[in-house]
């Protein structure tokens, strides 16, 4: 259910996550067997999809008990959740050969979700992200970070035990802030070190411990622009499945316009009115590129470049 009157990509998973049913593994149990059960399918990260009778895409929804079958035990499958009475789950698949060309021949094709994440329904994309950012944790957490001794999924996939020290371990959200820098009429964008030419986007980094979301962002545009932040105003947030961070947007208000790029995080920044943010983001602007709007940037520099929307 949204809370917010704003989605970005990635957000907005319609499923009850039934989280109080993942310790119930009698019940899990029943539910992958029912033949109203569903299932999704990613490979290598990558979602199962379809294409829809007027030429969309959508995801390519299996049988639950053959998502059970493709996993082989626990260790690769995750309990989604409920969309109403239907239970939904999901399986991680990392063999080298494309399991369209095998046991999913004819069901569906492997699509990159960054790539086909405009293109799906709105709930589509962000049940996929849900399953992408789940199953990147699994994979980067088979270890016990106390004694290092294998764990094993357990509670539908929400939760890794030890057997061996008995720690438990819970998935891993990263915070992020970005931010639109504002001085007066104008923002500032920057450009990565490490970003194509011509690109510009919201400054961003991550919440370090101890550290308010206001604090993080005057610390990211001090370090990178040296700017100072006067004001902190919140606008949305968005889930970032690559592997596992939630993006806190911003706009900050900063007590003047000489920006630095540290050369470091960020090679080069730049000022626009309102007016050559919209040129930016309509594409208007020759050899400068704003992010597309998939990222939460774009959404950021859209809601202050049009203010009366």
């Amino acid at each position: 259910m949204s809370l917010s009157a704003f989605l970005n990509t990635f957000a907005g998973n319609p499923l009850n996550r039934a989280s109080e049913r993942r310790v119930d593994a009698p019940w899990l149990a029943e539910k992958l067997a029912a033949s109203d059960s569903l299932g999704i399918a990613l490979w290598n990260g990558k979602p199962l999809l379809e294409t829809t009778k007027d030429g969309g895409v959508q995801i390519a929804y299996l049988p639950a008990k053959m998502v059970e079958d493709l996993a082989g035990g626990p260790e690769r499958l995750l309990f989604m959740g409920l969309w109403k009475e239907t239970a939904v789950f999901a399986v991680d698949l990392e063999n080298p050969a494309d399991p369209a060309d095998g046991p999913l021949q004819g069901l569906g094709r492997f699509e990159d979700l960054r790539a086909m994440a405009l293109k799906l329904p709105g709930p589509d994309a962000a049940i996929l992200a849900t399953a992408k950012s789940m199953f990147e944790w699994r994979r980067r957490h088979k270890h016990c970070a106390n004694c290092g001794e294998p764990t094993d999924a357990v509670e539908g996939g929400w939760k890794r035990s030890c057997p061996a020290c008995k720690a438990e371990h819970f998935p891993r959200t990263d915070p992020v802030v970005i931010m639109v820098a504002v001085h007066g009429d104008r923002c500032m964008l920057g450009r990565g070190a490490t970003w194509p030419k011509g690109v510009f986007s919201a400054l961003a980094g991550f919440l370090e411990p101890g550290e308010t979301i206001e604090e993080a962002c005057a610390r990211e545009l001090f370090e990178e622009a040296g700017l100072k932040a006067t004001s902190v105003r919140y606008h949305s947030t968005q889930p970032w499945p690559y592997p596992s961070s939630l993006m806190i947007g911003l706009i900050a208000e900063v007590d003047g316009d000489q920006a630095t790029p540290d050369q470091t995080e960020l090679a080069e920044v730049r000022w626009f009115s309102r007016a050559e943010a919209r040129d930016l983001l309509e594409g208007r602007i020759e050899g400068i590129m704003a992010p597309t709007a998939m990222a939460i940037a774009h959404q950021l520099i859209r809601a202050w470049a049009y203010p009366e929307a």
